[in-house]
């Protein structure tokens, strides 16, 4: 099995993300730490303990992370709703969030992976304000990463909150840039290729099931659709954070291109535009994989049978 930690904000797509993490067995869930983004950072908290608990997987621990970007104003996702789930009512948790930052935690489970002779990746669906504190602290553990793979940018395709810039970046421009100056592999999923992946009607009818995972995930996605077809080309919109687990579980339903990845932070006009050296032209040696290509179809398949598999274990 593969270690990860999950940075997020949930979020419906975050939901989503964690549910498939939970139903694939590949992957060894060590922590969920939570930042502040598509809701207030203990919104996103409580969040991550009922999608965890509504999985039979209450183990899990959660910890709260930073409540700020690094430097500016706090930016909070526009189609979460005020509970950050869309509106969807969950039962309040049994357990409770984790007393150590997320940070700090981070760092134990890197500190962890070193005595077992591993590494440890992690997964960024949301700002990477905890991320780039972990890096700026705890150095010594650079080495211990694997690879981070994240949710976030916008390249060839506008942005989805500023005019060039995706939520993620922009919400912390500066953590952003802090991140991809590390010395780590970096695996990024940006808005061009979410946009690929979109929840139309058909496919969310696919998902929904009779299970309670299977309900949640239906009732989530049924108020995903931007209803933007001059946007977005279909009815739908598109499934962002799910695509960072589905490339851990399935790499081969992606096509990626390296590239050296920088973060505008100055400009008001660009602030949090992700910028690719695709053509080695600034002489950096490019550090991260940029996926380009989804096979969307690919993807709602393996979505849809782990989600059913969670489903039939959750009532067992």
């Amino acid at each position: 099995m593969t270690p990860i930690l999950i940075d997020c904000d949930p979020g419906v797509d975050d939901a989503i993300a964690i549910l498939l993490a939970l139903a694939s067995p590949e992957l060894e869930v060590r922590a969920i730490t939570t930042v502040c983004g598509n809701a207030p950072v203990a919104t996103t908290a409580a969040n991550a303990l009922r999608i965890v608990e509504l999985a039979g997987r209450g183990d899990i621990a959660v910890h709260r992370g930073c409540e700020t970007p690094l430097l500016g104003q706090q930016l909070f996702g526009k189609f979460h709703g005020v509970n950050g789930l869309g509106g969807v009512v969950l039962p309040e948790p049994l357990g409770t969030v984790q007393p150590e930052h997320a940070v700090q935690r981070m760092a134990q489970e890197l500190r962890r992976v070193r005595e077992e002779g591993a590494r440890l990746t992690i997964c960024t669906l949301g700002p990477m304000t905890n991320l780039a504190m972990l890096l700026r602290l705890h150095p010594d553990l650079i080495g211990q990463i694997e690879r981070v793979v994240s949710m976030g940018g916008a390249f060839r395709t506008p942005g989805n909150r500023a005019l060039t810039a995706e939520f993620n970046m922009l919400a912390d421009p500066h953590a952003a840039q802090i991140v991809f100056s590390a010395a780590v592999q970096k695996v990024v999923l940006p808005l061009d290729a979410t946009h690929q992946a979109l929840t139309t009607p058909e496919r969310v009818a696919a998902l929904a099931g009779p299970g309670r995972v299977g309900r949640l995930v239906g009732q989530l996605m049924s108020g995903w659709d931007r209803n933007d077809v001059r946007r977005y080309g279909a009815r739908g919109g598109p499934l962002h954070d799910p695509l960072v687990i589905a490339w851990l579980i399935a790499p081969q339903l992606f096509e990626t291109q390296p590239a050296h990845v920088q973060v505008e932070c100055g400009s008001p006009l660009c602030r949090g535009q992700t910028v690719a050296d695709w053509y080695e032209q600034s002489g950096a040696t490019p550090d991260a994989q940029i996926v380009t290509r989804v096979d969307a179809d690919g993807v709602y398949a393996l979505l849809g049978e782990r989600l059913r598999g969670l489903d039939q274990r959750t009532r067992a």
